[in-house]
Formats: structure tokens, C-alpha cells, sequence
């Protein structure tokens, strides 16, 4: 009996002289304790010019976004005015979709109406907003598109919070506006 209390005594102070409390004696997978991780956009010497690997290859286009080929000029402008038409189907369910657009991102400025008279106008935050039927401005599907994309005047992009098909349908919507306001 007595021998068996002085292994155990034995055994248990060998387990405990190299045991530290500040750091574990063994580690199942050390890696997963301490990290190999580096630091999003900092320094690497894994390539020759630091971050390169970081960045997106150049020319690559970000997933879901479609090339717009006409230029934030007036010459873009007046391009996209003559040539860019929309691909959608005229129909009620885009109108409709257009209008639900229209007065989230637009009434607010260009009236529910389009008459340009909308409550930032009303409150005078923005003046000299025109109208849709303004004899002075041509608009068609390709210059509204154009303007929706870049901004105009002190109109910024909407590209940001309407998709490609939400802008078309937006325009499906003005244009009935503007037929409406030329009938009164």
C-alpha cells in the first residue's frame, strides 16, 4: 500500500513539474491558436510591389455590373440622347414597377407629376427643376438613362441605387408623364 502511494505521489508530481499555467503544454492544431493571418491591405513580401495581390486585375469588371459605353461628357450626352434605346417591353407590369421606382427616387424633386414641382422643390431646397414636358429639353429613353447613370446638372447618379432594369422602367414611367403633361 504504501508503494502505491509513493508512485502516485511520483507520478502526479511528474505530471505537475511540467505543466506551465500560462501556456499549454500541447496543442492540437497550434495553428488554430495562433494565427498566420495577416492584415487586410497592409505590406506582404509574398509579391514584389506589396498589395498587388490585393487588388482586383486590372480591367476586370465587378460581378453584376454591365459596361455603360457612353462617356460622362455632353457628347456622351447627346449620343446615348440619339442612339440609346431601352430593351424592355412596354408593358403594365414595368410601368407599374417604374412607378413605385419613380416616387421613391424621383417625386421628390420632380414631383409626382413630373412637373418638377416636388417637396425639396416646394420647400425651395432645389429650384429650377424642370418639368418633363418643358418645350426647351428634348428627352428620350437614352438621354433619361444617360442622366440616371451620371447625373446631370444638380441631378447626381442614381447607378448606385437602381439597377439597369429599374432605371428602364423608371423610364418607361417618365415617359408616360411627359405624355400625360402634354395632354393637359
Amino acid at each position: 500500500m504504501r508503494n502505491n502511494i509513493f508512485i502516485l505521489i511520483m507520478v502526479s508530481l511528474l505530471f505537475t513539474s511540467c505543466f506551465d499555467t500560462s501556456r499549454p503544454n500541447f496543442q492540437y492544431f497550434p495553428d488554430m491558436y495562433e494565427s498566420l493571418a495577416g492584415e487586410a491591405y497592409t505590406e506582404s513580401d509574398a509579391f514584389s510591389n506589396g498589395i498587388e495581390a490585393q487588388l482586383p486585375v486590372q480591367g476586370s469588371i465587378p460581378r453584376g455590373w454591365e459596361p455603360y459605353e457612353y462617356e460622362d461628357t455632353n457628347e456622351g450626352y447627346e449620343l446615348a440622347k440619339l442612339e440609346l434605346l431601352s430593351p424592355l417591353e412596354t408593358n403594365e407590369y414595368n410601368v407599374s414597377r417604374g412607378k413605385e421606382l419613380y416616387q421613391i427616387y424621383c417625386s421628390v424633386c420632380h414631383g409626382d407629376k413630373g412637373d418638377g414641382i416636388g417637396i425639396l422643390a416646394e420647400r425651395e431646397k432645389f429650384l429650377g427643376i424642370p418639368a418633363y414636358n418643358d418645350p426647351s429639353r428634348i428627352i428620350t429613353e437614352g438621354s433619361i438613362y444617360h442622366v440616371l447613370m451620371y447625373g446631370k446638372n444638380a441631378m447626381g447618379s442614381h447607378s448606385g441605387q437602381v439597377n439597369e432594369e429599374e432605371r428602364w422602367q423608371i423610364i418607361q414611367y417618365v415617359l408616360q408623364l411627359k405624355e400625360e403633361l402634354e395632354q393637359d
